[in-house]
């Protein structure tokens, strides 16, 4: 059966946009003159950095109330800055849905050649991110999914899942043989997937080494309610041997409570990479021990994806000649072994 013609505009928006980037990238790179066997697989690095045709990106992110969704539009910002052929036009970050859409809205009938988003709420803003491709306009999604696939071109998220399994595999190797042992988790808001992936990966990676979490609380992303959440944990678990916190912003909080309990036993791994948690394991004065990334780089990701999209270029250390539609980035864990390697691009809570 036939696709519907909506169906079928939004798969030319892809496999459009495909077709037009594969002959792009046949082509010449910018100053230099065309040769007529040039290959496709010849994108470099020196070629994606060179300034080509100047690019309107449209940008929309969220409020910058929490250090890590700061850091993203500020990264997002600095990135562009870096390209002379890059025009960013910056929507108010918002946590409004309404809004943001209504400032999509507004990139689609400015004309502009991409769009980066990260929704407030990816269900809401489908939609609207589906007129935008549907306009011609490549959207790069980033963190937070769409929910359909003809919503962009590119999508780059952090691994939530893997995050809960970084930290789990960090607790179990620190373990190793103590089969009694003790694990708590504090999440962050259990109503959002982020935290519900990050859980189901954790307790999946303590499985792997026959243990389980014994307590867990949520939090809210905040400084006082990981505090609130830390002192109803230490209250209702007199002994602790590891403890996963989703959050390092809501870690201040964490370890305020934790000080003002007088509690030492057990230590602490992290989330999301934020400088003072790593100025803590680098100086070593705390419980907390280690970090799991989750990168702050996303939406400056974008940004460059967006450019190396409308300039028809591609990833230079890749064979395919396309930049890809999925991107899903590491979730390391910092000790005090690497953290010199990761603090120079944490994001400060």
């Amino acid at each position: 059966m036939l696709a519907s013609p909506s169906l079928r505009r939004r798969l030319l928006v892809g496999s459009g946009t495909t077709l037009a980037l594969a002959a792009l990238l046949t082509g010449c790179t910018p100053g230099d003159a065309p040769e007529e066997e040039t290959e496709a697989t010849t994108s470099t690095a020196e070629g994606n950095e060179a300034t080509g045709d100047t690019i309107t990106i449209g940008f929309s992110g969220p409020a910058a109330d929490h250090g890590w969704l700061g850091a993203i539009n500020s990264a997002a910002l600095a990135e562009a800055e870096k390209f002379p052929d890059i025009d960013l036009k910056v929507a108010e970050g918002t946590n409004d849905a309404n809004l943001q859409i209504s400032q999509v809205e507004t990139f689609i009938n400015d004309k502009v050649d991409a769009i980066v988003l990260l929704p407030t709420d990816g269900a809401a803003l489908t939609d609207v991110a589906i007129r935008a491709m549907e306009a011609g306009i490549p959207v790069v999604n980033v963190d937070r999914e769409f929910s359909s696939p003809f919503a962009a071109r590119v999508t780059v998220l952090g691994d939530n899942y893997g995050m809960g399994v970084s930290a789990g595999t960090y607790i179990c190797e620190q373990l190793e043989g103590n089969d009694d042992a003790v694990v708590a988790e504090i999440a962050g808001i259990d109503s959002l997937p982020l935290t519900q992936d990050r859980s189901r990966g954790f307790a999946d990676a303590l499985d792997d080494c026959g243990l389980e979490v014994s307590n867990r609380v949520a939090a809210d992303f905040t400084v006082q309610g990981g505090e609130a959440a830390t002192s109803q944990l230490l209250s209702a678990a007199p002994q602790i041997d590891a403890i996963w916190n989703h959050d390092d912003d809501q870690g201040i909080g964490v370890l305020a409570a934790i000080d003002a309990a007088g509690r030492d036993e057990f230590f602490m791994i992290g989330g999301a990479g934020s400088a003072n948690a790593m100025r803590s394991i680098e100086a070593d004065d705390t419980v907390l021990k280690a970090t799991v990334i989750y990168p702050s780089t996303q939406a400056a990701d974008g940004i460059r994806l967006a450019r190396l999209l409308v300039q028809g270029k591609a990833l230079s250390d890749l064979v395919e000649v396309e930049v890809p539609n999925r991107i899903v980035l590491n979730a390391p864990v910092v000790t005090g072994e690497n953290v010199e390697q990761y603090l120079p691009t944490a994001f400060e809570s």
